[in-house]
Formats: structure tokens, C-alpha cells, sequence
């Protein structure tokens, strides 16, 4: 990386070659004004906002689409470069309409920032505005008021170039330009909010969020999203102990500056009507509310009872990949701590020897590697609805020239070009992985060394074959000097495996608890899922689970309510604190962001209670930051090595259990408006086994 030195504003600074003037400038903390400019798309100069004074040329020119040169010398503050902005600024002004006092972009435009700045106290202009017609796109992106749009076209070139598809363009000329829809109707990118926060006026606002608060009564707190195993950070908006709006947190690393749709509004399940607020009893059938002591206090006499007549070998947990490592950890010491190893988080999985207590499966690479890939292949996954923050990543690395291939039963659009493909049922999914193309499309081992990677997705990893795709995989790895990693499922798949949740011994798997043949369970506690959505056995289990004596739903909805025999209200990630370890094996902490709504508790406060009372070692922790410590998170554990072996007979299997992306969890099943989006409605990439 050469270094170019050059004046700024009087000061010699260095800045890497092919910088632009902007670029270069923020880098050394100088702002200069703009609109169309993002560092993460291309560049447009098409708002000319940052004209800045340059020697020797003639005229002001774009620092965003200006390259720095040796000696050259840039003034930002010049009156000849603040006259232009002021121009442009007056420019833009002509025709935007005066109403932020009903604006939902009121105190975070950047347009009224900068007329604060750059703009007249009065306009020369007394020619009627311009006005635009509204436009319809959806249940989540309100383009209501388009006559504020500046044309910046951000939200254009984040289609095209981050979300893969241009769904807004720039249409007519002239006075007449207009953005609007030129893909279909509606905007249905599951990435599609990022072009709210990247609007720099209020053309484009949160069609939920719309006209509920003011900016400047929002409190900031952050936080990690408890949906996929990206672990994007967020910041969740708070007014009156009432999550309002949630956005994202710039993290490089993780989410660079992006979250997907579900991380953004997923939040309306935490105040619908849905949340469970109180323990609940079933008594004679109908369900009556209860006070915390009584619900412990049955939970418990339940347990001690079926151990006393049954043994511990007739409890058991099935626990969600989205809970904490908090929480899976207690729940694990809990089932340990009363002599049972009944305790499993693979509900979706159908071969159960793929995972063990040793061998935590994860990503194999960091994610901000997946940039910078050379050859991919993603093998039973539907990428872009699975995991949306990183096909976004691997679409970039398309964009440099990747090659992406796939084996999956059905060929989606995943809004990258993918060069290869394989599409076969799932029963032929190992006998593809020997397929003798594959080592030509990942090429020789000396071919774009180190970048290049077999990446199994959820449907491999739930695949009736798991263990074999993954010594098959590994083979291929070897061959072409590849690595291989698991997209993992879940915000916490990774945080599961390293706690233990999963049968160490002789422990029943999850597909054992929820049959009903030969099953010797009595009591089940079910920790943060619904069994009729989460798991491979759907509706057969909840049947399994109501022939139970107890069944124990430790959830923030009213759910499981066929099955279950008590309810108690955990909170959901906003009201909890706790840890997250996502799919390269990396743990992050996050706070409660508001109290618990009613009488809803921590699940590792429920956890540890419960272990207190039937006497269980060790479960004195005082606050989740102790119960973290205990946990140990160990990620030498990290390894995708197997030891499986394979034949072709083995290749047999059905289609593997997965979600699609708004059926995934609890909150976003509940969240109303991500349900009204033609990914909800469109039921193409939900396979649940029969």
C-alpha cells in the first residue's frame, strides 16, 4: 500500500494512492459537505455538494470524485470553495419542500445540517415547487414524500451494488426525474432498510416507525441481533421503555454498516400483543395467571416428583440456538446438576453424529473474509434469504471477479451471478460432492491460495447425511487447497456448542424428545422454542410433548399452549443481558435496552432459581456477567475436522428441515410487517420435512 503525501487546508498529510480527495480528507478528521457520496458504494458526483478549492484548476471540483496527487494542495474552507457549496446548496433548496416539522427525518437530515451551514436565510426563488406523486412499495419503506428527494441516487447504487438488485432507478429528465420502482412493484430486498438510513433527506422513512416519535426523545442503546449467525450490531431506540426503531451499528468486522431487514424490524413482536407477561398455570384445562413462587414452586415439585418415580433420565431441555450462552450454559448445569443429559439445541438436525462435545462447527474464516473470496461454494443453502449479511459479503467478492458455484435441490435468485451449479434432490447431495467438476470450478491447490472456501449451509447441516456431506467437503477441501465452514444456522449456534447444550453421554438427542415411540420423558422444559416451528418434527412433536406429565414453556410469547402445562414469561434480548457467539466464533456481550415488560424475568435469573431450589451446586451467580465467566468460552474448540467416513450408500436421505428467512424464530414469526413481504407470502424457501 503506497502512501501519497499532499496539502490539506495548509497541513502535508499522507493518504493511500487512488484516495479520493473526500476519502482522504475524513480520514485525517476533515469533513467536507455532501450528499451522494458513501464510502460503501461507488461514486456518483452527481450532487456536487463537496466542491473544494484545488490549485491550479479553474474551477471547483468534486472531492469525491477527485484522486489525490503528490504536492497537490486542496482547500476545503476557501471562499471560493465555501461560495460553491453555498450555491449548490441554494440549488437544492429550490424546489425541497418546507415541511420538517412533520418530517420523520427531522434532526437527522443531512440536508437540514447542512442548510444550516451553507444555506441563505431567504430564497431568491418564488416559482411554485416542484411536487412528486407517492409512491406504494411495500409493508416496511414509506415513499410518501418523494418531493424531498434530492437525487442522490444512494438508494439506486445500494440496490445495485450491495443488495444485488436494482429495484430503484432514476427515471424521465430533467425537472421531471423521478426515483421510483423499475424491477416490480414493491421493494422486497431483504436488505431493502439500509436505504432508509442511507437517505439523506426524508424521501425514504421506516413505514412502521413512521410518525411515532421524534429523534431527540429516542434514547440509544446497543445490541446484538438474536436472528442469524452474523451477529450484527445494533443500536435499538428506546422512548418510555418501549423499543421504537432499531438500526444498525457500524462494525466493520461483523456488519460492516449494514443489517438485514429481520434485525431491523423484528422489534415489533417485543410489543405485540403476543408477549407473555405473566407465569400461567393449566388448570382444568384453561390457563390462570399465577405469581411467580407458584409457578417455581410447581416447576420444581414436578421435577423432584417424575425424578423420584422415574428417574432423572425422564427430564429433559429442549433449548433454542437463539438463547444466550447465558442461558444455554445454566440450562445446561441445571440438566447436569439433577443427574440428566437430556439437553439438546439441534432441533432441525437429522443426524445428530455430525456434532459432539470436542468439535464446535462454525464459519472456518472470519467474515470480513468472505469479501475477499475467490472461489465459493455453497453447498444446500439458500444464501441470500438464509443469511443476507453474508451474501452480501460474497457478493462483493463477485463484484472483484469471484466465482461462486452451489449444489442445492431448487436454483434461487440469489442477486449475484453464480457460475456453476449443481441441482439435484437432497438424497444425491453427496454423490454431487464427488463430482469431479467441482475440483476444476475451486481449481488446483496453487490456485488463489487462501482464497477459497466449501461453505454448508443450514439444510447440510440438518441433512439426514450431515456427517458424510462433511467428510465429503473435506475431501474436496484437500484436494483444492480450500478450507471448509458451516454457515451456521442460528445467532447462537456456535455459543451452544461451546456451553454444551447437547447431549455429552448418553443424553437423549432432540429428535428422540419430541417422538412419542418409546420415549421415556415425563417432563420436558423447552427453553426459548416452539417445537411445532422449530423443529424437524413440526406438529408430530407437539403431539409427543402433550402425552408428557410436564411440560414447561419458558418463553416471551404465549406459545406451546397445546402441550405445555406452565408458562414463564423470559425476557427477549432487549430486556435481558447476555452473550452472543456468532458464526466465526466470536462472543459479544450486550445489555438490557429496556426492563422486563410485567412480570417477565431473565431466563438465566429462571435458570438459576430453579437450580436453587432442587439443590443444584454451583448456582450461585448474581448477575449474567458471572454465569459468562463460568461458562469459559473456549474457542480452541473450533474445528470442522471429522473422522466420518463414506459410501455411496450412505447417500440417501429426505429434504433437510430449514426456515425461511421470517419464520426463523419467535420474533420475527410475530414481527406484523416483515410478515406482509412477498418473502413471507411466498412460501418457496420453507422445507419442512414431512
Amino acid at each position: 500500500m503506497s502512501m501519497i503525501e499532499f496539502e490539506l487546508d495548509g497541513k502535508k498529510v499522507e493518504a493511500e494512492a487512488g484516495s479520493m480527495v473526500i476519502a482522504a480528507a475524513a480520514a485525517v478528521g476533515t469533513f467536507i459537505p455532501h450528499f451522494c457520496y458513501h464510502k460503501k458504494l461507488t461514486v456518483a458526483a452527481n450532487c456536487r455538494m463537496c466542491l473544494v478549492d484545488i490549485e491550479k484548476m479553474p474551477k471547483p471540483m468534486p472531492a469525491c470524485a477527485t484522486a489525490i496527487a503528490p504536492g497537490m494542495i486542496v482547500r476545503t474552507k476557501s471562499d471560493k470553495a465555501i461560495k460553491a457549496q453555498q450555491s449548490v446548496m441554494e440549488f437544492l433548496l429550490i424546489n425541497h419542500p418546507l415541511d420538517c416539522p412533520i418530517c420523520d427525518q427531522g434532526g437527522e437530515c443531512q440536508l437540514q445540517d447542512m442548510a444550516v451551514g451553507y444555506g441563505g436565510s431567504a430564497s431568491r426563488y418564488e416559482e411554485e415547487k416542484r411536487v412528486v406523486a407517492n409512491k406504494e412499495v411495500g409493508p416496511l419503506i414509506s415513499m410518501e414524500e418523494m418531493s424531498r428527494c434530492i437525487h442522490c441516487t444512494r438508494c439506486v447504487r445500494f440496490g445495485q451494488e450491495v443488495a444485488g438488485i436494482m429495484e430503484l432507478g432514476m427515471v424521465q429528465r430533467g425537472e421531471h426525474s423521478e426515483i421510483m420502482t423499475v424491477a416490480g412493484d414493491t421493494i422486497d430486498s431483504e436488505l431493502s432498510g439500509n436505504m432508509i438510513d442511507i437517505c439523506p433527506v426524508g424521501a425514504l422513512t421506516s413505514k412502521p416507525f413512521r410518525y411515532s416519535a421524534r429523534t431527540w426523545e429516542l434514547s440509544r442503546r446497543k445490541s446484538v441481533s438474536p436472528h442469524d449467525s452474523t451477529g450484527a450490531n445494533l443500536i435499538v431506540q428506546v422512548k418510555n421503555n418501549k423499543v421504537m426503531r432499531v438500526v444498525p451499528l457500524e462494525n466493520e468486522a461483523v456488519n460492516e454498516c449494514w443489517i438485514a431487514d429481520r434485525d431491523r424490524y423484528s422489534y415489533e413482536a417485543l410489543n405485540g400483543t403476543d408477549r407473555l407477561t405473566t407465569p400461567m398455570i393449566k388448570q382444568g384445562g384453561e390457563w390462570k395467571d399465577v405469581d411467580w413462587q407458584t409457578a417455581l414452586e410447581y416447576v420444581a415439585n414436578g421435577i423432584k416428583q417424575i425424578k423420584a418415580n422415574h428417574g432423572a433420565s425422564a427430564i429433559g431441555t429442549l433449548a433454542s440456538p437463539h438463547s444466550t450462552v447465558e442461558e444455554l450454559f445454566l440450562a445446561s448445569q441445571f440438566m447436569r446438576g439433577i443427574d440428566s443429559d437430556n439437553i439438546d439445541y439441534r432441533l432441525r438436525t437429522a443426524d445428530f453424529s455430525n456434532t459432539s462435545a470436542t468439535n464446535v462447527r462454525w464459519l472456518g474464516t472470519s467474515i470480513a473474509s468472505l469479501s475477499t473470496m475467490q472461489r465459493v461454494l455453497v453447498v444446500g443453502s439458500n444464501l441470500r434469504k438464509d443469511h443476507p449479511l453474508f451474501a452480501q459479503r460474497i457478493r462483493q467478492a463477485v463484484r472483484k471477479g469471484a466465482q461462486v458455484s452451489q449444489i442445492n435441490e431448487v436454483s434461487r435468485d440469489w442477486a449475484m451471478n453464480v457460475a456453476n451449479s449443481i441441482i439435484t434432490p437432497a438424497s444425491d447431495w453427496a454423490a454431487s460432492l464427488m463430482d469431479t467438476r467441482l475440483q476444476q470450478w475451486l481449481g488446483a491447490p496453487d490456485v488463489a491460495a487462501g482464497k477459497k472456501i466449501i461453505l454448508l449451509g443450514n439444510a447440510a447441516a440438518h441433512h439426514a447425511n450431515a456427517s458424510s456431506l462433511l467428510a465429503l467437503a473435506q475431501q474436496l477441501a484437500t484436494a483444492t487447497g480450500a478450507v471448509v465452514g458451516y454457515l451456521t444456522e442460528a445467532a447462537n449456534t456456535v455459543g451452544a456448542q461451546m456451553v454444551g447444550a447437547l447431549p455429552q453421554k448418553d443424553g437423549l438427542q432432540a429428535a428422540q424428545m419430541l417422538t412419542s415411540e418409546g420415549n421415556a420423558l415425563k417432563a420436558l422444559l423447552l427453553l426459548g422454542c416452539e417445537p411445532a416451528f422449530d423443529s424437524a418434527a413440526g406438529q408430530a412433536g407437539v403431539v409427543a410433548l402433550s402425552k408428557m406429565q410436564m411440560v414447561v414453556s419458558m418463553s416471551a410469547f404465549k406459545t406451546n399452549l397445546d402441550c405445555a402445562d406452565v408458562l414463564l414469561p423470559i425476557a427477549p434480548f432487549t430486556e435481558t443481558s447476555g452473550t452472543f457467539v456468532n458464526a466465526e466464533g466470536f462472543a459479544q456481550s450486550f445489555h438490557a435496552v429496556v426492563k422486563p415488560l410485567g412480570e417477565t424475568r431473565p431466563a438465566w435469573k429462571v435458570l438459576r432459581v430453579l437450580g436453587n431450589m432442587l439443590g443444584v451446586a454451583g448456582f450461585d451467580f448474581d448477575s449474567s456477567q458471572e454465569v459468562l465467566a463460568a461458562a469459559n468460552l473456549d474457542n480452541s474448540k473450533l474445528s470442522n475436522a471429522t473422522t466420518a467416513s463414506v459410501t455411496a450408500s450412505q447417500a440417501t436421505a429426505s429434504m433437510p428441515c430449514t426456515a425461511s428467512i421470517y419464520q426463523l424464530d419467535g420474533l420475527v414469526r410475530r414481527a406484523p410487517s416483515l410478515q406482509l413481504t412477498a418473502d413471507a407470502r411466498n412460501y418457496d424457501n420453507l422445507e419442512i420435512a414431512a
